[in-house]
């Protein structure tokens, strides 16, 4: 089972990362799992221990290759293979505003369920969201929660997700809520909490006129590794994934990371969903990323872009200051 990432892909697939292994796979994979089991429908599924990181990335890769090689991609625009899924096989699309429907027509639902849409419910009334405009992932969607599940929510539309951040936190001070927080990154984001007995979590997704871009359109070239710390300039797609900060005021944290004028980076894309919503317009951030040059294939414009989890390094991070 995946986890369809981004919003532009090839023609008859979908870029995605593997998330729910089936038990009859689980030694074709080299890596730590989870001691928790997950069953959907009568298959036994396994997730790995770190889903998002570049040795597991490279690990999935080097498995897909040699077992299952259809699902290797030679992107042609980023210069190199990526995990994606063949449209041919796939089975069954979840997608979260849907899963939320299914949810709230069921006749007969149990605690988790019951909770999830009174959540729901609570957030769009007192935020004045339409119901519409909110999906649920995870397990709960999925159909395959225990009573270890979290409520895992979506709202559509960056408008629609800083009036749900605003309205959490109005929440959390009433005493209606609370935040949870296990790092500083939790502490940054803000998107985590509880609701009840359970550990709710909230992130965004574009609507359809919020996707600027579309597959082929651009050439993604990797110049070199760059640290440096810098000013968000602009937020307002920093809630999604992959998660956008247009920035100012680039500072290099170190002689190799020293740039010339042009080829300093107007923005900072992570691919790692920890880093969505971590700093705001004004805010310091540090950056360990790959530095892109990027080819408008329309025009032969370019421009550059710090990269932030390539699946190439540990080392590739986005931190507030």
């Amino acid at each position: 089972m995946f986890s369809v990432f981004g919003y532009e892909h090839p023609p008859g697939r979908v870029f995605a990362f593997l998330k729910y292994i089936p038990a009859r796979f689980k030694t074709l994979f080299h890596i730590e799992f989870l001691e928790r089991k997950w069953k959907h429908g009568k298959v036994e599924l396994f997730r790995a221990e770190k889903l998002y990181t570049a040795q597991n990335y490279q690990t999935f890769l080097k498995t897909f290759r040699r077992d299952f090689p259809s699902y290797v991609y030679f992107c042609p625009f980023r210069g190199k293979e990526i995990i994606s899924a063949p449209l041919s096989n796939v089975k069954k699309v979840y997608v979260p505003r849907k899963c939320l429907q299914v949810l709230n027509r069921l006749k007969r639902k149990d605690g988790l369920q019951k909770m999830t849409l009174d959540f729901v419910d609570l957030v769009s009334g007192e935020s004045g969201i339409p119901f519409c405009d909110f999906g649920v992932h995870g397990s709960v969607a999925l159909g395959m929660h225990s009573d270890k599940s979290d409520i895992d929510i979506v709202v559509y539309g960056s408008e629609n997700f800083r009036k749900l951040e605003a309205t959490i936190e109005k929440l959390v001070k009433a005493g209606t809520l609370s935040y949870v927080f296990g790092n500083r990154l939790d502490k940054a984001r803000h998107f985590k909490g509880r609701y009840g007995s359970r550990i709710f979590m909230y992130n965004a997704i574009r609507k359809p006129e919020e996707i600027n871009t579309g597959y082929g359109a651009f050439k993604y070239t990797a110049i070199a590794s760059v640290r440096f710390e810098c000013t968000v300039k602009d937020d307002c797609e920093a809630m999604f994934r992959p998660a956008t900060y247009e920035i100012e005021n680039y500072e290099s944290v170190d002689s190799a990371s020293e740039l010339s004028k042009e080829k300093m980076p107007r923005s900072v894309v992570s691919m790692i969903g920890c880093y969505r919503n971590i700093a705001r317009r004004g805010d310091r951030i540090r950056v360990s990323g790959v530095l892109e040059r990027v080819e408008n294939l329309d025009t032969g414009a370019i421009h550059y872009q710090t990269v932030v989890g390539t699946g190439m390094s540990e080392d590739e991070h986005v931190w507030p200051l």
